[in-house]
């Protein structure tokens, strides 16, 4: 499937089949940006080894427990890619300063305590792919092809030869262990970062891969229910309902769109994921267990900007996301700000007798983040450019509606071409 051209043809939308949806804009309650960059600034002042754009498990590294957080770091790292994608073109000093942790970040290896060719190699197979996973959205981010080389360059030459075969299909190992086996916390990140390599590079071994990765994950792990893994855990539940949307757009099978929708709802509408009443709940204070929810959200918004997705489940989620944000807001204790941390469960306050941690303050900060790109997106119509065509050389700066930076414009949708939003009909 090559899906490269030389040339982009962007046509708008008439009034009445636009992806802005009047009824997706009125779902919007609230400005987010202010409190995601409050949160922004508690993570980042409180959180990281500003040397290195690394990030503690405790503030100022207090408990010296930090030497063996590697996966962690790629999704504190996401929620500030996500910041400077919002900032960039409105905030060029906050901007600069968050690429400049960005950049830190991935020359100090993200804080891996294992070695290797790169300095990205660990023993765990999962760590890699989320690390991978973020780099690739470093590039999408600043337009550097610097990151998400490495991406292709550590999944080429350290994860992808882990690779099993038994009757069941092929599968990762999610460590190096000799009966280590396959989980969703390794077939899930596998099938979206083929995905994304193949939307990138347009190497047809990158789509058999990543659909390869489904079918086991599919067969062999995902209950018919909507549950991911057993027991269901939010960042399986967004990771995997990310790689089935984005197969979608690739292959254009409707079984991926529907896999999307069962997966991230799930996650917001189950009593096994929540508190009950659309409230992710608390899923444990270990620096893994408190991260979860930073996996999700980002994919669970993208799932709401995509206007190929069903309209009633994207108001829902979109309704379901702020208020988990509106609720983690009242329960911050706004007064103890810049040590404003965020909660385990999003319903209660900071508990002050226990230190507070960077899993559970990047959870947050996350959903603050990601819901203010959210509401932006939904509320922002695109301009009345009729069309757009050029050659390949020309330098446009092209993003999809949920932050992926393309070289071009290859299937119908919302884009933002040099900051301005424009449509692409249908063929």
């Amino acid at each position: 499937m090559k899906r490269f051209c030389c040339l982009l043809v962007v046509g708008l939308l008439s009034l009445a089949a636009q992806a802005y949806s009047e009824t997706m804009a009125k779902s919007v309650k609230g400005d987010y940006a202010g409190k995601a960059d409050s949160l922004a600034r508690v993570l980042i002042d409180q959180f990281m080894n500003k040397s290195k754009g690394t990030f503690f498990s405790t503030p100022a590294d207090v408990e010296q427990s930090s030497t063996y957080i590697y996966w962690q770091q790629a999704h504190a790292m996401d929620v500030l890619v996500y910041a400077y994608e919002r900032l960039k073109d409105t905030n060029a000093e906050l901007a600069a300063e968050y690429r400049r942790y960005i950049s830190l970040w991935y020359s100090n290896k993200a804080n891996n305590y294992s070695s290797g060719p790169t300095g990205f190699e660990n023993p765990y197979t999962d760590d890699m792919l989320w690390i991978c996973l973020t780099l690739m959205h470093m590039s999408e981010a600043t337009g550097s092809n610097t990151y998400a080389a490495m991406a292709k360059r550590v999944y080429e030459n350290a994860i992808m030869p882990r690779l099993k075969e038994d009757e069941r299909g092929k599968w990762l190992p999610w460590n190096t262990d000799e009966n280590a086996g396959p989980n969703a916390c390794t077939e899930a990140p596998a099938c979206l970062l083929s995905a994304k390599l193949y939307e990138r590079y347009g190497d047809e071994k990158y789509l058999q891969n990543a659909l390869m990765f489904f079918d086991f994950q599919t067969n062999n792990i995902c209950n018919k229910d909507g549950r991911v893994e057993e027991p269901p855990l939010t960042y399986t539940q967004g990771t995997f309902g990310e790689a089935c949307r984005r197969l979608y757009h690739i292959t254009g099978e409707v079984k991926y769109k529907t896999a999307a929708k069962l997966y991230i709802e799930y996650a917001f509408t189950s009593n096994r994921c929540t508190n009950g009443n659309n409230m992710l709940r608390d899923e444990g204070s270990s620096m893994d267990q408190s991260i979860f929810k930073a996996v999700l959200i980002p994919y669970a918004v993208n799932f709401v900007l995509d206007e190929s997705m069903l309209i009633t489940a994207r108001k829902n989620l979109s309704t379901y996301i702020q208020k988990n944000a509106n609720t983690l807001w009242e329960s911050l204790d706004h007064d103890a700000y810049p040590a404003m941390y965020c909660p385990y469960n999003w319903t209660k306050a900071y508990d002050t007798s226990q230190t507070a941690s960077m899993g559970a303050m990047a959870s947050g900060t996350s959903l603050l983040e990601n819901c203010a790109r959210m509401c932006i997106g939904l509320t922002t119509q695109e301009d009345a450019v009729e069309s757009l065509s050029a050659p390949a050389s020309t330098p446009h700066t092209i993003y999809s509606i949920d932050g992926v930076r393309v070289s071009h414009i290859s299937r119908p949708g919302i884009y933002l071409v040099n900051g301005k939003k424009v449509a692409k009909k249908s063929q």
